[in-house]
C-alpha cells in the first residue's frame, strides 16, 4: 500500500479514536467505515494535517499573481500615507485650517496612516507569501493596530457626525469647543483600545513544517481554537461588527437624513444671499462626509462578513479560489484609508489649494498659483464674516 494513504489511514483511526478496531479491519474496510461528512469536516481537516506532517504549502501564489497583487497593494499603500500625510500637514501647518472638524479629520487621517503602515504593509507581505517575518512582537503589534485604527476611524465619523449635526439641525445649542473635541478624542482611543484588547492579549507565531521549509504564521489564538473554528473568535466578530459597522453606520445614517431634512427646509421661503452661502456650504460639507461615511461602508463590509460567513461555511477557507477573495476583500478595506483624502480634495477647495501647494514644492518649482491664492484670501474673509451670525459659525470648517 502507498504510504500516503496509509499515513491517511493510520492518522484517521487515531483522531476518531478507533484504535481497538485497527487490528481487525484492514485498511480498506477502515476507509470505507469513514463517513464522507467527516472527511469534509474542516475541524477533521486540521487534525489530521497536523498527523501527516509537513506537505506542499498551500495558497502558494504564481509570480505573475504576485507582481499583479504587489503593483495594486503598493499604489494603495503609497497613496494612502501621501494623502494622509497631507491631511494632517494641511491641518496642523495653518491656524485657519485648526476648527474642530478638522482636528477630527486629523485624528481620522492617523488613524488611517497606522493602518496603511502598521498593518497593511506587513501583512500584505505575509498573504502572498504565507510566511510572517517579522517576528512574534510584530504580530501583536499588527493584529491591535487593525482593530484599534477601524474603530478609531469609524467612532470618530460619529463625532464628526453629532458635531455636524448640533451645527445643522441644533445650530442654537452650544457648538463642541476644542476642549470638548480633544476629550473626544482621547475617549475615541480608549474605547478602541479597549475593543482591541484581545488582539493584544491572543496574538502570537504559529511554526509550520512544509516540504519546502519552515513557515511562520501570525494569527490570535483563541482560548478555545483558532480561526475559522474558534467559537470565541466568532462571537467577537459579531460583537465587533455591531460595534464598529451596525450601530454606527445606523446612528450616522438617520442624523445625515435629519441634517439634509433640514437644510432643505431653510431653502424654502426667501433668504437673503448671504443665508443662500451658507446654506450651499453646509450642503456641501454634508455631502462630503456623507461621500466618507459611504465609502467606509462600501469598504468594510465585504472584509467584516467574509469571518462571519468563513465561520458557518469553513470550506470557504481552503477553496482555491480563497487566497484571491480575501486579497481582494482585504485590499478593499484597506483602500479605505486611500479615499479619504481623494474625497477631501475632491470636494473640498481649501484642501485642493493646500495639497496643491505642497506637490509644487514637492515636484516644481512653481508654488500655488496667483488664482489658487487668490482663492484662500476670498475663502478667509468669507469665513470670518460668517462668525458673528451664530448658525452660520460652521462655514469653512472643511
Amino acid at each position: 500500500m502507498d504510504s500516503d494513504l496509509e499515513k491517511f489511514i493510520n492518522c484517521t483511526v487515531q483522531i476518531l479514536g478507533w484504535q481497538k478496531f485497527s487490528d481487525s479491519l484492514n485498511f480498506t474496510q477502515i476507509e470505507n467505515l469513514i463517513p464522507a461528512e467527516i472527511l469534509d469536516d474542516i475541524h477533521f481537516k486540521l487534525k489530521l494535517a497536523d498527523c501527516m506532517g509537513p506537505g506542499k504549502r498551500p495558497f502558494a501564489l504564481p509570480w505573475w499573481g504576485k507582481l499583479a497583487w504587489c503593483t495594486v497593494f503598493a499604489v494603495m499603500l503609497l497613496l494612502a500615507v501621501l494623502g494622509n500625510t497631507l491631511v494632517i500637514w494641511t491641518v496642523l501647518a495653518h491656524r485657519r485650517m485648526r476648527t474642530v472638524t478638522n482636528c477630527f479629520l486629523v485624528n481620522l487621517a492617523v488613524a488611517d496612516l497606522l493602518m496603511a503602515t502598521l498593518n497593511g504593509a506587513p501583512n500584505f507581505v505575509f498573504l502572498v507569501t504565507a510566511h510572517w517575518s517579522f517576528g512574534a512582537v510584530s504580530c501583536t503589534a499588527s493584529n491591535f493596530t487593525a482593530s484599534l485604527t477601524v474603530s478609531t476611524g469609524v467612532f470618530t465619523l460619529v463625532a464628526i457626525t453629532v458635531d455636524r449635526y448640533v451645527a445643522i439641525v441644533k445650530p442654537l445649542q452650544h457648538r463642541l469647543s476644542r476642549r470638548v473635541a480633544r476629550g473626544a478624542l482621547v475617549t475615541v482611543w480608549c474605547l478602541s483600545a479597549l475593543l482591541a484588547l484581545p488582539s493584544l492579549l491572543y496574538s502570537g507565531i504559529k511554526k509550520k513544517e512544509y516540504l519546502d521549509g519552515e513557515r511562520e504564521i501570525c494569527l490570535i489564538k483563541w482560548p478555545d481554537g483558532s480561526y475559522p473554528t474558534s467559537m470565541t473568535e466568532y462571537c467577537y466578530n459579531l460583537v465587533f461588527l455591531a460595534l464598529t459597522y451596525v450601530a454606527p453606520m445606523s446612528i450616522m445614517i438617520w442624523a445625515y437624513a435629519r441634517m439634509s431634512a433640514a437644510l432643505r427646509a431653510r431653502t424654502i421661503g426667501e433668504c437673503t444671499h448671504h443665508q443662500m452661502q451658507v446654506v450651499r456650504a453646509k450642503r456641501k460639507a454634508v455631502k462630503m462626509f456623507v461621500l466618507v461615511v459611504t465609502v467606509f461602508a462600501f469598504c468594510w463590509l465585504p472584509y467584516h462578513a467574509y469571518f462571519v460567513l468563513a465561520y458557518h461555511f469553513k470550506w470557504l477557507t481552503v477553496a482555491s479560489f480563497t487566497q484571491h477573495v480575501y486579497l481582494g476583500f482585504y485590499w478593499l478595506a484597506m483602500a479605505n484609508s486611500m479615499f479619504n483624502p481623494l474625497i477631501y480634495y475632491w470636494m473640498s477647495n481649501k484642501f485642493k489649494i493646500y495639497f496643491r501647494i505642497v506637490l509644487c514644492w514637492c515636484w516644481t518649482t512653481q508654488t500655488a498659483t496667483p488664482n489658487d491664492l487668490k482663492k484662500l484670501e476670498i475663502n478667509k474673509s468669507f469665513s470670518v464674516s460668517q462668525r458673528q451670525p451664530r448658525d452660520v459659525s460652521s462655514l469653512g470648517r472643511t
